[in-house]
């Protein structure tokens, strides 16, 4: 769908520019916004690389492991159907640090991570969407077959080759966590700032940490309100 509408935008100034005689205007802006495009990309891999690479330093020195225990309450409070001690509970943790220092970029490995573990957690709960076609479930190399519903009943098993599925609370709230975005320190609106010649770059640090605040406020209490109202 994006596509099309950059596609329709595309076409709307091209013929604009026709009609109104000012095709060369139109040509010299799209030169120049290439040449700000590259110079914008070769400034937010200077910004992405050191931002990760301090990143790295602080998992190595042990920062973010503890950063990550002292999350874990939070966690817990968020997402009380996943076990303790499960891998996801870690992506996610790690996920929600690295978007709490704004490195949005560096965020995108551990919250495709959490996606893959909580989709092999679905498949342990024997959710027929993410159980592969006519088999059940494996646990520890052996084959277990469909883990029983509350009714004692076995759940069913995909069987029509097509994935079938849907997203899990867990999925879901972490999805709309992710997207709310608590942020102390936005690196990526700095560095635009800053490559478009803003006075005071770091100036929208206050103003994003209220922003993102009551968004991820707001994320919360919905992700809460729904789970309850399901129950």
């Amino acid at each position: 769908m994006l596509n099309y509408i950059w596609a329709f935008m595309i076409l709307i100034g091209v013929v604009y520019g026709a009609i109104t005689g000012k095709m060369a205007e139109v040509t010299n802006a799209a030169l120049d916004s290439a040449g700000d495009a590259v110079s914008l990309c070769i400034t937010m891999i200077g910004v992405m690389a050191l931002w990760v690479g301090l990143m790295e330093i602080a998992q190595k020195s042990g920062l973010i492991a503890k950063l990550t225990r002292g999350i874990q309450p939070f966690i817990r409070f968020l997402f009380p159907r996943i076990p303790e001690g499960h891998p996801a509970r870690e992506y996610i943790a790690t996920n929600l640090i690295a978007n709490l220092l704004g490195l949005g970029w560096a965020c995108t490995p551990a919250g495709l991570k959490a996606m893959e573990e909580l989709a092999k957690l679905e498949a342990e709960r024997g959710n027929p969407g993410y159980v592969s076609a006519g088999k059940g479930i494996f646990e520890d190399g052996k084959k277990k077959g469909n883990k029983a519903g509350k009714n004692g009943s076995e759940l069913p098993v995909d069987t029509s080759g097509k994935s079938g599925r849907v997203a899990s609370n867990e999925m879901c709230t972490f999805l709309i966590l992710n997207i709310s975005s608590l942020q102390l320190i936005p690196v990526n609106m700095i560095a635009y700032r800053q490559q478009y010649g803003s006075v005071n770059p770091a100036g929208i640090i206050a103003p994003a940490i209220v922003a993102t605040f009551v968004s991820t406020l707001t994320a919360v209490v919905y992700c809460k309100v729904k789970n309850r109202k399901q129950k």
